[in-house]
């Protein structure tokens, strides 16, 4: 069975950084495109990002395009998101998804595995 772990959530700033990231230990990550995806309460998860299995090719919701980066060291079965610029509407819960499909989206019934999800807050 497939665990992500993220991790790299907190407070910070408006205009501040954070990078998160998602392991996979013990698997081999070549297998899997990588997503991320936010919630806030009462509202269904956004895709925000996502990575194909090879890290050529990307994708990112328009909220976040310029500001965001998505990244991935399979060595070391992990992936990131690098997020510059923050604003307060970038608050949320920040969960990573794997799936065994080649390209990636930004849709949650693209994938199968589920990480239990990092608070990320952005607030002066």
């Amino acid at each position: 069975q497939l665990q992500l772990v993220e991790s790299g959530g907190g407070l910070v700033q408006p205009g501040g950084s954070l990078r998160l990231s998602c392991a996979a230990p013990g698997i081999i990550m070549d297998y899997y495109a990588i997503g991320w995806f936010r919630q806030v309460p009462g509202k269904g998860p956004e895709g925000v990002s996502c990575i194909s299995v090879d890290g050529r090719s990307t994708n990112y919701a328009d909220s976040v395009k310029g500001r965001f980066t998505i990244s991935r060291d399979n060595a070391k079965a992990t992936a990131y998101l690098q997020m510059d610029n923050l604003k307060p509407e970038d608050t949320a819960v920040y969960y990573c998804a794997a799936d065994e499909s080649p390209p990636c989206g930004l849709t949650t019934n693209e994938y199968n595995y589920w990480g239990q999800g990092t608070q990320v807050t952005v607030s002066s």
